[in-house]
């Protein structure tokens, strides 16, 4: 059941990258491929339906993983406390961001809250590589299971290190650049003319960018955490993970290069799934691996609840799914195609 509980939350975690991932990725690139007020509406007006819905499944995950994993949901919630105050009020502000730019009629007023959603939405794309390199790397776990981490401490990756080093500020710039290229694949699917232009260029760019610091960060991994290989070295079958993975970067250039937006924007969404997945099989069964001691680390049999709680939170879980599902795929379905300033309709 513990094992079940992994995936399960796994997958909702990868769910929210991918959805949240490419309105981040268009608030990233919005002041390049938008060079006017028309246009950047429209932008605003591609993601506008979806983004506060895809917001959603990290408030999920974060419920999931409190019922299941309650340990480790209380020990990361005080260690990175600091984060994830800033993360929240980087959130915030990209919602004020898109509600309130259309308030006032002045430029000066909507250029802020544009270079606003902008900042806050680079911010939280690096944020949550680095949050992902932190699990990689480990945090100084005590005997009781808590700890406590400064936002930075020498930037070297040590026994007792900060949130950001730098190694988890190159998982940073990995998330930035692949949500970068995912949301102006996204942008592309939507709009047409002069914006798609501009969004596949960008793309085309940003892949580059990622491919480079993944490349950088594959290897950063396997020399501060050699142990995440040891899960394929024992059951191969895992190595299904990286090879989607790679083989969604490799299209992401092939669909890319030959303007084809919904393959481009299907191979990126492989890409991080795969690479997600590759993550989490290697570090299974740990939740949170200690930097101090592996013994210490936080692991799905030390932090889940008991089996009972474990089967009723399965059944509602389960129900709740199918209602999210179904209206993610209304949704979606409602406000499929390319939309444009004049059509809209959000009021951005």
């Amino acid at each position: 059941m513990e094992t079940l509980w992994f995936i399960l939350v796994g997958f909702m975690m990868t769910v929210y990258v991918i959805l949240d991932g490419f309105d981040l990725g268009a608030g990233i690139v919005h002041l390049l491929v938008a060079r006017n007020e028309e246009e950047r509406r429209t932008v605003l007006g591609a993601i506008g339906p979806f983004w506060d819905g895809n917001e959603v499944w990290i408030i999920a995950a974060g419920g999931t993983l409190y019922c299941a994993f309650p340990l480790l949901y209380a020990s990361s919630f005080s260690g990175f406390y600091l984060p994830l105050i800033m993360m929240l009020w980087l959130l915030m502000i990209r919602g004020l961001s898109i509600e309130f730019r259309h308030q006032v009629e002045h430029p000066m007023w909507r250029s802020f809250w544009d270079s606003a959603f902008f900042i806050a939405s680079a911010l939280l794309a690096v944020f949550l590589g680095a949050a992902l390199g932190n699990v990689v790397r480990g945090v100084p776990l005590g005997p009781d299971g808590y700890f406590f981490e400064p936002l930075w401490t020498s930037f070297a990756v040590v026994e007792r290190p900060g949130v950001l080093d730098w190694f988890t500020v190159t998982m940073g710039l990995v998330a930035f650049f692949t949500l970068a290229s995912h949301g102006a694949s996204f942008l592309a699917l939507r709009t047409k003319g002069m914006i798609q232009r501009r969004a596949r260029s960008l793309a085309r760019k940003a892949w580059l960018g990622t491919v480079a610091t993944s490349g950088i960060a594959l290897l950063a991994a396997s020399s501060i955490r050699p142990s995440i290989w040891s899960n394929y070295g024992s059951h191969p079958a895992g190595l299904v993970f990286p090879a989607a993975g790679c083989l969604g970067l490799l299209m992401m250039r092939y669909f890319m290069y030959r303007a084809r937006d919904l393959g481009a924007f299907l191979a990126s969404s492989a890409f991080i799934g795969g690479m997600l997945a590759s993550t989490a099989y290697g570090l299974y069964p740990f939740l949170l691996p200690s930097s101090a001691d592996p013994s210490l680390g936080l692991t799905i049999y030390n932090t889940a609840t008991d089996h009972y709680g474990l089967g009723v939170a399965l059944a509602w879980w389960i129900l709740g799914m199918i209602l999210a599902a179904g209206y993610f795929v209304f949704l979606y379905r409602t406000f499929r195609g390319k939309v444009s300033a004049a059509s809209d309709g959000h009021g951005y």
